[in-house]
């Protein structure tokens, strides 16, 4: 399946291009060695924001409809130089328009009030704060156009499970058709922050076809024909399981009969 791509409307040409991952780093080091967790790991691509590498952001929630962005550089000698803060306060009801206070921290680049909001645009939805509570939309370097009748699900990276992490609204695009700007977001409790550079991806995409699903029952037979597989699985399982050298029992028959079933699908 081939699926397309286009930059980001709002900052076209800047950004890492997505990328299929299995590893996550935080994890227990046992963990790697477990094929079915990397394969959901490495399910779609990861995707990153919209940043030259010199650049990052934060977004923070301090409740009350009270959020804080704040645009940074990368100084020489490689510590976080912030540019300017965007202070926005929603109106209380949801009435009313969003009251905005921009504060300019380095003169030095000439940068107006009006600069600095359309930047801030260009890497998370105004429009989308608050809804719900706490919701920050942070905006993808990359778009994608689906083959007919294939859709994309835009969810947060799998398997990142260290702490805090905010939750994030996943979503579904039927993108074979509809031209969608890639947009993850998450929502945040007060006092959360979350924050963004060229190189940490701040979504994960997939692909599913768009088609019916129907469920039925096995028949003696198939449950049969399962039975007798299992039993064999769990034979060939144990005659090749190997101890790490940090002491922990594994076998990798999963991932050998996933890799020649790959190479050779039965037919």
């Amino acid at each position: 399946m081939e699926v397309q791509l286009f930059p980001n409307s709002a900052r076209p040409d800047v950004g890492l291009r997505p990328k299929r991952e299995s590893q996550r780093p935080l994890l227990p080091q046992h963990a790697r060695h477990c094929p079915v967790l990397e394969a959901g790991s490495s399910l779609g691509f990861l995707v990153y924001p919209p940043l030259e590498a010199f650049e990052s952001f934060a977004v923070a929630f301090f409740g009350d409809g009270r959020y804080q962005f704040v645009y940074y550089f990368q100084t020489e000698q490689g510590e976080l130089a912030p540019i300017f803060t965007i202070r926005t306060a929603l109106p209380a009801g949801g009435l009313g328009s969003a009251l905005q206070e921009v504060e300019i921290l380095n003169t030095d680049l000439g940068m107006s009030r009006e600069d600095a909001a359309l930047i801030m645009r260009k890497f998370i939805v105004p429009d989308d704060l608050g809804t719900p509570t706490g919701a920050v939309t942070l905006r993808g370097a990359t778009n994608f156009r689906t083959p007919p009748g294939w859709d994309t699900v835009y969810t947060p990276v799998f398997n990142a499970i260290e702490r805090p992490l905010p939750p994030m609204l996943v979503v579904r695009v039927e993108t074979d058709w509809y031209k969608h700007e890639t947009e993850f977001r998450y929502v945040l409790q007060a006092g959360e922050r979350i924050s963004a550079s060229r190189t940490m991806p701040i979504g994960q995409v997939f692909f599913v076809p768009r088609e019916e699903i129907t469920l039925r029952d096995c028949t003696e037979e198939e449950l049969e024909a399962m039975r007798q597989a299992d039993e064999e699985f769990s034979r060939q399982k144990a005659a090749t399981q190997i101890t790490t050298s940090y002491g922990v029992p594994y076998s990798p028959h999963y991932l050998l009969e996933s890799r020649a079933r790959q190479k050779d699908p039965p037919s």
